[in-house]
């Protein structure tokens, strides 16, 4: 790295102080030498120019759900301001184990970018569904041993915590022992339950139903990560919280799929927050101070003597980013990445074989269906009562009611479909099928007939794991080889192979603002209330199998 002074120009945005001056930023060596007014400048207030600002932090995100690999996954972050991500590999660590995780951190290092990964503290997800590996409390803690895993992953199996289950309890004690934060995860806790969850040592969440079990979560001290993803809309519902607990607030995209990537990451939240009249300063703490300073990141801050990570945008309303710096290196200029990602590996684990219509066969019983309600932009589900339409005795999908089959198919050996029924999925035809399917990562797959069902599935089974939209004669993959989750394919081809099959199962007649992504976590056993795992249909409620008919 050059040790020659390079000097940044513009209104210098302190965030610490709630300043903005013309200044001049100098970078030597990757870090910050000094922030310095203009000289000659009495200004107190900005001047005519750009702005310059730290960088932005995505304070929760599964790189995996991008579909990208961590380095091409950077190549688009980069473009938005992004700096920086607290990136839970809990997802290929389902499917490979610590081998997944070794391979992300590993990935992750090629480029210029700062991935702050975790230790996966809930692999498998529940006991209730087949995954690829199992991470127990002696590999969470020697995950933990390591400079590059910064934190404990959400803590999803919250019943665990509640009741002192022995290998959760270990979990985080091996996070309180190095010292290293631990993530939550719980919708809907609420009361003494929430308090018992908080004094475990579990810091974050960002999985609150409405604001004010957020609030309470937040008078106990945890710390608040405002979630806007691909699937789940809560940047609306929790902004207000930003004026309100300053020092608690986060922002993160969660699950993000590379079209949405492609358009806009947690630069979208600020320009959304400042638009409807939040705090400028508020806002920058959120995206950029709060997840530095409780992670203890060696991301720089625009400071004297910090890592020179910072960004210069054209103003502080749409906050287009002009640079992006990271280290002192420049890394992206007007929207476009300046480093390439190298080639990579692609592990995977795919072990089950072609299936037939035949395999999603649901004959009637007495009573009624319980059926999954999908609610578009967000992650939980309603559970249904609804009465079954019956072919020749065989119950099946109804178009003209919006109920349509559901099926979860086991990836890691061969074994029967689970098989339910879901609405508000909105097809009209064929079939969407997803390796892609929170958090054993299964095939999950939902249909208007079966034969259309069989077709997506079997496209995924021939190319070990992708995206699939089947009408007919009319079909439509991405394929995702790295452990059926990942292309190593560059951002914006991913980005277009994906959107072309979003239009496809639009066209099919799906409602939903992204349906590859709602469909990839129905089988997300700890979310409630309704879910369906390659062992059966899951009430999230009552966290146990339930029967798919009533009576």
């Amino acid at each position: 790295m050059s040790t020659e002074a390079r000097n940044i120009t513009g209104n210098v945005v302190d965030v610490h102080s709630r300043q903005i001056y013309p200044g001049v930023v100098t970078v030597v060596d990757g870090r910050i030498e000094t922030v310095e007014r203009s000289a000659g400048s009495l200004q107190e207030g900005p001047a005519s120019g750009n702005y310059i600002l730290p960088g932005f932090i995505d304070a929760h995100v599964h790189v995996e759900s991008s579909m990208l690999v961590p380095s091409q996954f950077a190549r688009l972050a980069v473009r938005h301001g992004t700096v920086a991500t607290l990136s839970d590999p809990h997802e290929i660590a389902n499917v490979l184990g610590v081998p997944g995780v070794h391979y992300m951190t590993e990935n992750g290092k090629q480029v210029p970018f700062k991935f702050f990964f975790g230790a996966p503290s809930c692999v498998p997800a529940t006991g209730f569904e087949s995954s690829g590996a199992q991470i127990g409390p002696e590999q969470v803690d020697e995950l933990l041993s390591l400079p590059e895993i910064r934190y404990l992953s959400e803590v999803m199996n919250f019943p665990g915590v509640l009741v002192d289950d022995p290998e959760v309890m270990a979990k985080l004690g091996a996070a309180k022992k190095r010292g290293k934060p631990i993530d939550g995860h719980a919708p809907g806790l609420r009361g003494e339950e929430l308090r018992k969850y908080v004094a475990a040592g579990i810091s974050t969440d960002h999985e609150s139903l409405d604001v004010e079990e957020a609030r309470e979560k937040l008078e106990l001290g945890m710390k608040i990560l405002i979630r806007e993803g691909s699937a789940s809309l809560e940047f609306d519902m929790l902004k207000e919280l930003i004026d309100e607990y300053p020092e608690l607030c986060m922002f993160c995209s969660d699950d993000k799929h590379p079209t949405d990537l492609v358009k806009g990451h947690i630069n979208d939240l600020v320009r959304r927050a400042v638009a409807s009249g939040l705090d400028l300063f508020n806002v920058l703490r959120a995206a950029c101070v709060n997840p530095v300073e409780h992670y203890d990141l060696d991301v720089g801050l625009l400071r004297e003597g910090d890592p020179a990570d910072f960004i210069v945008v054209a103003d502080l309303q749409d906050f287009d980013v002009v640079n992006t710096f990271i280290g002192g290196e420049l890394v992206a200029a007007d929207g476009t990445p300046l480093f390439n990602a190298l080639e990579s590996d692609m592990p995977n684990v795919f072990r089950t074989g072609e299936c037939e219509p035949s395999n999603f066969t649901v004959r009637a019983r007495p009573g009624k269906m319980r059926v999954i309600e999908v609610l578009d932009g967000q992650l939980f589900t309603k559970k249904m009562a609804l009465a079954p339409t019956v072919v020749e005795g065989l119950a099946v999908a109804d178009t003209d009611r919006d109920v349509l089959k559901i099926a979860v198919i086991n990836r890691y050996e061969k074994a029967p479909a689970a098989v339910g029924f879901i609405r508000n999925m909105g097809l009209q035809a064929g079939a969407i099928a997803s390796t892609v399917a929170h958090d054993s990562h299964n095939i999950v797959v939902v249909g208007t007939n079966d034969d259309d069902m069989a077709r997506a599935v079997n496209m995924l089974v021939e190319t070990e794991g992708g995206l699939a939209a089947a009408a007919g004669e009319e079909q439509f993959l991405l394929a995702l080889p790295v452990a059926g989750l990942m292309s190593i394919s560059d951002g914006f081809d991913v980005a277009e192979a994906y959107d072309v099959l979003d239009q496809a199962a639009k066209r099919m007649g799906s409602r939903l603002k992204a349906p590859f992504m709602t469909l990839s976590f129905m089988a997300l056993l700890v979310i409630p209330e309704l879910k369906i795992s390659d062992e059966g249909l899951f009430d999230g409620t009552t966290f146990q199998f339930t029967d798919l008919f009533t009576g």
